[in-house]
């Protein structure tokens, strides 16, 4: 290893297992110190009894938390310390970082990866399905980032990788949470311009590895899919577990945007893959405007206007064949 983050400090929240344990174990390997965090102990170890015994040995091998986390650095000669609570409560994110600050000295890395998961359609989309989804990963990146950012703001120096989701360009059935993470991408966005004289970079990455969320809600699709009589496309589904490998596989990327070389990386959004993939998204852009100088546009001119200058070629959403 490089040890590219020698003297570095990092939280990583959510940490307990899946792709934040896989960052975590990551950025430790590169030297740097990890607070790993979960909001309580063992509270991701189940005995996922409706599962086959493939499923459920594999569930299993893929859980933990913070603590579990926090020990397998410290076996493999890094450095970590362990952080129970919830990051969606304002003061606990704030002990959060007092506990960087106070164990190691300061904080350097910011990896806001704690999220509640879940699908559904819109309208079987309940207010605590809502709330589960959006305030742990949006909400939870304000409280850590609004404690963490004055400390980086003083040392002149700060990287913060927010973990999203593809599915912030929308995607049906994932109301709740493509809303979430939009509104992460947003908030990457908007606080990178407002950081980059201090040296603080802020990115966002989207992505694909192994996880307890995962496997559940693939085997669930699995099994929705053969109970409706559905023939699998094994094309597809090698393709999504392929790029669905270790989590440890994506760390190096994050890594990467937590060095000083990656200085002039900030707000974009990439799409990682366990499997070595990496995409960079394209930021929004205007398109087509229609401009009327003399009046308001009145309602005929619209009807007519609208789908001759602004909209040609123009086609839904709603319409298309397959939802993306």
């Amino acid at each position: 290893m490089s040890k590219r983050l020698e003297g570095m400090v990092a939280i990583v929240t959510g940490s307990g297992q899946g792709v934040g344990r896989g960052i975590a174990i990551g950025l430790a390997r590169e030297g740097a110190k990890v607070i790993t965090n979960n909001r309580k102990p063992k509270s991701n170890l189940a005995d996922f009894s409706e599962y086959n015994e493939e499923e459920r040995k594999k569930l299993i091998a893929l859980s933990g938390d913070a603590k579990s986390t926090a020990d397998e650095i410290i076996r493999a000669g890094g450095e970590a310390a362990p952080f129970y609570g919830n990051v969606a409560d304002y003061e606990t994110a704030e002990k959060l970082v007092k506990t960087a600050i106070d164990t190691f000295g300061r904080i350097d890395i910011l990896v806001n990866n704690a999220a509640g998961l879940g699908f559904g359609m819109f309208t079987d989309t309940r207010e605590e399905d809502w709330d589960y989804q959006t305030v742990p990963k949006l909400k939870g990146a304000y409280n850590t980032m609004s404690h963490a950012v004055p400390f980086m703001i003083k040392q002149k120096f700060g990287r913060i990788v927010n973990i999203a989701s593809d599915a912030w360009v929308g995607v049906a059935g994932l109301c709740a949470y493509s809303a979430a993470n939009s509104g992460v991408i947003g908030l990457t966005k908007a606080t990178a311009k407002e950081l980059s004289q201090f040296d603080v970079t802020v990115n966002a990455i989207c992505p694909q590895a192994e996880s307890p969320g995962h496997e559940i809600n693939f085997y669930a699709t699995k099994k929705k899919l053969a109970d409706f009589g559905v023939k699998f496309d094994e094309t597809k589904m090698k393709e999504v577990e392929d790029s669905h490998g270790p989590a440890e596989d994506l760390a190096p990327f994050v890594a990467y945007l937590a060095t000083k070389e990656a200085a002039y990386i900030s707000g974009s959004v990439f799409s990682v893959t366990a499997n070595g993939r990496v995409t960079i998204y394209s930021d929004p852009e205007p398109k087509n405007t229609i401009k009327k100088n003399d009046a308001p546009w009145t309602m005929d001119e619209l009807i007519k206007v609208v789908p001759e200058k602004m909209l040609k070629d123009y086609v839904s959403i709603a319409r298309l064949k397959e939802w993306k």
